[in-house]
């Protein structure tokens, strides 16, 4: 079986951002951006898809936490991608819906190729301890863009920010493992162009 990791380091004049990520890994997250509750986001991504996620991000903060939060899911997709390299034998689509406590969330993607991200999700826009909420969309539309991902992600039910956001972010690593994951049944490409 082909190693399914990736290493990245992306430096602009906002952030400075080191990430590996391991597909076939433990679970394991050692996340630093200088946001508790994104890193907390992130880790619990790591450990429900079954990814090894190393990621130390430093950006200007002092300004808003906008250009770290989508530069990690840039980051993020585009190692997703080149960890994948050409998708053969993978499950292809993942989804889970999700529950946490009262919130119950939907998520599910397709390894396409293709960036789509639709996100309802309605939460007050207001901090959630050190995290601006309104930040998760950009998070998801910078990691569908890079990863080539089409990403599906509503909220049924919840009143809770912080639950909501972390049957998003669990829902997310519960459908990346079912995506990433080996099809038994074939060793091609998931498509009948063969290619995604």
């Amino acid at each position: 079986m082909t190693m399914r990791k990736s290493q990245l380091h992306r430096k602009t004049s906002e952030t400075d951002i080191m990430l590996e990520i391991d597909l076939d890994g433990r679970g394991e997250g050692d996340v630093s951006t200088g946001i508790g509750f994104f890193d907390h986001m992130l880790v619990l991504l790591a450990h429900h898809a079954a990814f090894d996620l190393s990621l130390k991000a430093e950006g200007d903060l002092e300004v808003d936490q906008h250009h770290t939060v989508e530069d990690v899911g840039l980051c993020l997709g585009k190692s997703l991608a080149e960890a994948l390299g050409d998708k053969k034998g993978i499950a292809r689509y993942g989804w889970s819906l999700l529950p946490m406590d009262e919130a119950l969330c939907l998520v599910a993607l397709d390894l396409s190729g293709r960036p789509h991200l639709s996100y309802e999700v309605d939460l007050p826009v207001q901090l959630l301890a050190d995290f601006d909420p309104t930040c998760v969309r950009e998070f998801l539309q910078a990691l569908a863009n890079a990863g080539g991902l089409t990403l599906h992600v509503k909220r049924l039910y919840g009143d809770n920010p912080h639950h909501i956001l972390e049957a998003v972010f669990k829902g997310l690593g519960r459908a990346l493992r079912a995506a990433v994951s080996h099809d038994v049944s074939s060793r091609e490409v998931p498509s009948t162009k063969g290619t995604l």
